[in-house]
């Protein structure tokens, strides 16, 4: 397979064998395997997962000009994943109509629990 540091054996390789070149770039079954069970802790929703806009802190709550902009933030997210839904549903979009169509909801604010590629989480840490 061409790389960064071609050598005359490797070209000879790869021109009498590509196939089996490229299988030799794949990774190992126990090397795919370490790789998809960190991408699946990674991007599991904790059950208790707290999302942005979806709880006031305390504090928060006592000062009357924080409250109006965490309520009016909180009714923006309510507009935004809307109009994400509503997108989502539209199938004159480019990309909305046809076989396998994912829609889109990475940046939906709220998730359940699980993976499920959506949701803003509040904070995260790895």
């Amino acid at each position: 397979m061409p790389c960064e540091d071609p050598t005359e054996e490797g070209w000879k390789r790869f021109l009498d064998n590509p196939e089996f070149e490229l299988l030799l770039c794949f990774p190992s079954q126990i090397q795919a395997t370490k790789v998809m069970a960190s991408l699946d802790l990674l991007s599991s929703h904790s059950p208790d997962e707290q999302y942005i806009g979806e709880h006031m802190e305390a504090a928060w709550g006592e000062e009357p000009d924080i409250k109006e902009a965490f309520e009016m933030f909180c009714a923006r997210l309510k507009e935004l994943e809307k109009i994400i839904d509503d997108r989502n549903a539209d199938k004159t979009l480019k990309n909305r109509g046809g076989a396998g169509v994912v829609p889109y909801e990475l940046l939906k604010p709220f998730s359940e629990a699980g993976v499920t590629g959506k949701g803003v989480p509040y904070s995260i840490s790895i």
